[in-house]
Order: C-alpha cells, then structure tokens, then sequence
C-alpha cells in the first residue's frame, strides 16, 4: 500500500473524528474543525483567510469597512490563520491598521519574502513585521520560490532567533509542484503552500502524500479557481448529497472536497464580504466527505 492509499484509506475514519473527537461537529453551527500542525502539534482550524485582492484597497472608510466586518466575523467564529503577502500591494498594511489588540493576541498571521537577496530579503520581512504591527510573525513562506534557497538561509537563522514560529515556501501552479517536492524532500521546512481544487487534483498525486509524509502542514490556495468553478456548476441546483456533508452551497462543497485531504491542514479563500466569508466558515464546521463523497464531487467537475 503506496502513502497515497495510506491517505484515502483513512478518509472516512477521519471524517468520522471530526465530529467525535473535538474537532469539529456534526452540524453547521458547531466550532471550526482544527488541524495540527506537524512539526509542532499546534492545532489550527481548517478555513483561514486569504487577502489577494479584497485587501488590496485605500484609506477610505468605503474600502475598510466592509474589511473590517470581515475581520470580526472571522475572529467571532474562531478561526485564526490569515495569509497575505508584500507582493499584495496595500494588504499587509490594510491587516496593520485594520487587527485589534484583541485580534493580533488570536492571529496566526502568515506572510512571505518576494525579492532577490539576502539583506533585500531581511529588510522586506522586517518592514512587513512593522506595518503589520506584529513583532513576531507566526509564518513566513519563501513566495513563489523566488530565490528560495537565500531566503530559506535566512529564515533558518530568524526562526532560531525567535523572530518567526514557523518557515515555508509556496507556488500556485501545477507546474511548479515538481520543485516544491523536491525542496521538501531536501529542507526541514514548517509549511508548504500549494494550489489544489476539486477541479485541479494533481497534488494528490505526489505533492500531498510527501507533505504528510515528511510532517510538512499544507496551505492551499485557489481553492475556486479565481471563481472558475463557480462558473462550471452555474444554474445547477446543489445536489441532494450534499446534506450528508452538511453543505448548503456549493461553495462549501469545494471547500469541504479541499479539507477533507488529511494532509491539507488550512485552506486560505480571499473574500472582502461577509457573507461569503460566513459560507466559507460553514464548510469548516460538520461532516466531511469520505472518499465515496469526495468521488462524487470530482465528477461534478468532469461534467
């Protein structure tokens, strides 16, 4: 038995626990499922926050309200992790003015170096510390790989250090999976962050079942597809299967399909509206697909 069906094989146990161990609950109004975090066991619930985009905004009140009724919904329901980037134009210093004491004591915030160098890359992590207003960053990701073996020195020695919990890297294309699998077959890394969609399976492939083997917790990104699978299931009513998984919308069955993977630990949907961010959390409450279930929504996606 190969690590992939080690994986699959344990879909519906795992499914079951979510509701029976304190993980998770059998309905929709429950608290989060959590994941641990393996190289630590630290546990953090299965829908976080992305800020590509929405977070992207001004100074008016008309652009940060909205953001700041996002931010206390989020918090409201437990959830922790939010991931942003310098390569976010305005983001990081959205999320500075925008966190509460209140908020920053319960964040996991996560950011990433996007330059080329060693001191570029020290000063561009202390400057994103700085307008975020926290000193201590839980995670920072090497983005898109961008000279990653620099960055990756440095974020060694910082993590020693105790300026970061927890180091990574991250990509958002099928084809970078190859070098993101071999970065983690040779470095001692936290995190890896990776695209992965009920619609782009390839991760399961390869780049999941080495995450879980080698105790690197997995961040997934574009989770939608920047709304194309949306878009493929237009007009079709949710089907009756969905209520085994708790799932009134079909947003929450593309992110259910994503968090049921046991090696996937967060997935980071960017939303700036509330009510998609309420339709997002709900998939991190109930039941979750087992492999069967999982099945079924894969091939809402071939049709």
């Amino acid at each position: 038995m190969d690590r992939r069906e080690v994986l699959f094989g344990g879909l519906s146990m795992a499914a079951g626990a979510a509701m029976s161990s304190g993980t998770g609950a059998a309905t929709s109004s429950g608290p989060l499922i959590t994941r641990k975090i393996p190289s630590t066991g630290e546990a953090i619930p299965v829908i976080g926050l992305g800020t590509s985009g929405p977070f992207e905004v001004g100074r008016s009140n008309a652009e940060r309200a909205p953001l700041k009724e996002v931010l206390n919904a989020f918090f409201a329901a437990g959830a922790r992790l939010i991931d942003t980037s310098p390569m976010y134009s305005t983001a990081e210093a959205v999320l500075g003015d925008l966190l509460t004491p209140s908020m920053h004591e319960r964040v996991f915030l996560a950011t990433k170096v996007w330059t080329r160098g060693d001191r570029e890359g020290e000063e561009q992590m202390k400057h994103s510390a700085q307008v975020m207003k926290h000193p201590r960053l839980d995670l920072i990701q090497v983005h898109n790989l961008l000279d990653v073996d620099t960055h990756l020195r440095t974020l060694r020695k910082m993590k020693e250090q105790g300026l970061v919990r927890y180091i990574g890297i991250t990509h958002y294309t099928v084809g970078s999976h190859a070098d993101l699998a071999r970065i983690i077959e040779r470095e001692k890394i936290d995190f890896v962050q990776l695209n992965y969609s009920a619609a782009t399976r390839d991760a399961e492939q390869r780049l999941l079942p080495l995450a879980a083997d080698r105790g690197v917790a997995v961040l997934v990104n574009r989770p939608f597809e920047d709304g194309r699978l949306f878009d493929a299931v237009e007009g079709r009513p949710v089907p009756p299967w969905a209520a085994e998984i708790d799932c009134t919308s079909w947003g929450q069955i593309f992110l259910k399909y994503v968090i049921s993977h046991p090696a996937v630990t967060c997935v980071i949907p960017a939303t700036g509206k509330v009510k998609h961010l309420q339709d997002n959390l709900a998939a991190g409450r109930g039941r979750l697909p087992d492999a069967k279930q999982r099945e079924l929504i894969a091939q809402e996606m071939d049709t």
